[in-house]
């Protein structure tokens, strides 16, 4: 193998070696840094960024202006509000994220009696969660995940037991106020009371408190001073943020770096939409190359002497003999719709997906590739979306849980049972959007050969599907109940399927891939 030759030092060098040797040790060292670290070193040809400012000092130069265009583009630009629609609908779903209830014996095992009465006390609860009752519990959760996305952070406020001109309209005393970052005011900063940017924290910079408006600051349709504040403690407020630092309070929206990339896609898009509009419009002018002959004054002309507009007919099969020496008919082509276009968009739109954290076919509709395709976009992508999920869970949905559990205790809507384990009544499983199947068939027998294994059990399967099990089980069992009573035989139930007592034969696993 040959040997990696060593950079040959200039004669400079050497005389600088043999003058003083530390001197070009030391040269040697600094020309190797300068090599390595080239990309610290401006150029005329990269742009060089020299802002070092504290994670609160860039979220409050941008945040706001952020979530104010994040805003506008998802009211105005449909990919825009596609990308939203998407992350949302994979992070929540349709139901929203589930709760399986895991409350504990001190042996270890699960305390059903327990656990049904809060599952109970939770559908009820559900109905009416928050404060002006127009929003069920799945919507909560969809609004507060999109104004996470949209304008990088959402607070809602837990108010529990008995409050004034509030009615909780459920069984649990508990409700929820939700409220947009602007509640919060960026510019509320008092470094004497340990408050920066609305969010009053202790020296360790764990949030005491929210400085929070009486009324929406830019709404000028509700009543009252706008300006007013209040404090709020920090244990009654729930606060998701989308940050990017260690140490920053306030959130910024996830669209904080595609806001250009979108805005381009939207004018671009609009000026091949106006080129191909005038492109369809057929528009004819006569050319004029004033030979010589042609009397100028043999054009019809108006009372001022400009010389008159014509209208020829175009028609097919038409014959034009009207014109006169020296002119012909040429068409006005804008060489639109662009072929380049689907290309440049796709590209764009990858870029974007990337950036958004979203898949490039949910976002373009684009579903050209074959299974294997889609399904390798699948597995990666979600593992975006189920992050996204712990997230919103950890932050929303487990706080509210606890306070739930709380309230029901205190309440006497569902007193906790002595034979509890201390710190296990809040214990609880969150479920949230799993993976659809491609191919179902394909997926069912997977997991049906896993469970029958040994290597899956029914229950993460069911919970793979996005069901609580308990739920599912007794579902189950009511139905077969109800079809025993009625005398009707489905394959859901095997011990039904009997041919003069003797049970029916499973096929397989050969016969059902056939």
């Amino acid at each position: 193998m040959a040997r990696q030759q060593k950079p040959r030092a200039n004669r400079l060098d050497r005389i600088i070696a043999y003058i003083s040797p530390l001197a070009a040790l030391k040269r040697a060292q600094t020309r190797h840094a300068l090599a390595y670290y080239e990309a610290a070193r401006p150029s005329r040809q990269r742009k060089f960024r020299t802002d070092n400012a504290g994670p609160n000092t860039q979220a409050g130069q941008g945040a706001v202006a952020l979530r104010i265009q994040a805003r506008h583009l998802e009211q105005n630009h449909d990919i825009a509000r596609g990308i939203l629609r998407t992350l949302v609908n994979n992070i929540i779903g349709p139901s929203g994220v589930g709760i399986e209830p895991q409350p504990r014996r001190a042996d270890g095992t699960i305390h059903q009696e327990y656990a049904k009465a809060l599952l109970e006390a939770w559908r009820d609860w559900k109905r009416r969660p928050e404060v002006t009752h127009q929003h069920h519990w799945a919507r909560c959760q969809r609004l507060l995940c999109k104004t996470w996305l949209r304008d990088g952070e959402a607070f809602a406020q837990l108010l529990s037991g008995p409050i004034p001109q509030l009615d909780h309209g459920t069984r649990v005393p508990l409700s929820l106020e939700l409220f947009e970052p602007d509640i919060v005011p960026f510019t509320l900063t008092d470094i004497a009371k340990g408050i920066v940017q609305g969010i009053e924290a202790n020296a360790w910079g764990r949030p005491r408190a929210y400085w929070v408006h009486k009324h929406h600051p830019h709404d000028n349709l509700t009543p009252g001073n706008v300006t007013a504040l209040k404090r709020i403690p920090a244990e009654r407020v729930i606060h998701i943020a989308s940050t990017d630092r260690i140490g920053q309070r306030r959130g910024v929206s996830e669209f904080a770096s595609v806001i250009t990339r979108l805005e381009d896609i939207k004018d671009y898009e609009e000026s091949e939409r106006v080129a191909a509009k005038i492109a369809a419009m057929l528009t004819a002018y006569v050319k004029r190359h004033a030979p010589d002959g042609v009397d100028p004054d043999s054009l019809p002309r108006d009372e001022e002497g400009h010389i008159l507009p014509r209208e020829i007919s175009l028609e097919p099969g038409v014959i034009i003999d009207t014109l006169q020496v020296g002119e012909e008919i040429d068409l006005i082509d804008s060489k639109r719709p662009n072929p380049n276009l689907v290309t440049f968009r796709q590209g764009q739109l990858k870029a974007l997906a990337a950036g958004v954290g979203a898949s490039y076919s949910s976002i373009s509709r684009d579903y050209d590739g074959n299974y294997s395709a889609q399904r390798q976009e699948m597995i990666e992508q979600w593992v975006h979306y189920a992050t996204l999920t712990d997230e919103f869970v950890g932050a929303v949905v487990q706080p509210i849980w606890e306070a739930f559990v709380d309230a029901a205790d205190l309440s006497g809507a569902v007193p906790r049972p002595p034979d509890v384990a201390p710190l296990t009544a809040e214990d609880a499983l969150y479920i949230g959007q799993q993976m659809p199947w491609i191919e179902p068939l394909k997926e069912a027998t997977a997991w049906l050969k896993l469970a029958r294994a040994g290597f899956a059990s029914e229950t993460e399967i069911i919970r793979k599907r996005g069901a609580n099990p308990a739920d599912v089980l007794e579902q189950s069992a009511s139905w077969r109940d109800l079809c025993e009573e009625r005398g009707v035989v489905f394959d859901s139930n095997p011990a039904q399927r009997t041919t003069e007592g003797t049970p029916v034969e499973q096929p397989p696993d050969d016969a059902e891939e056939k």
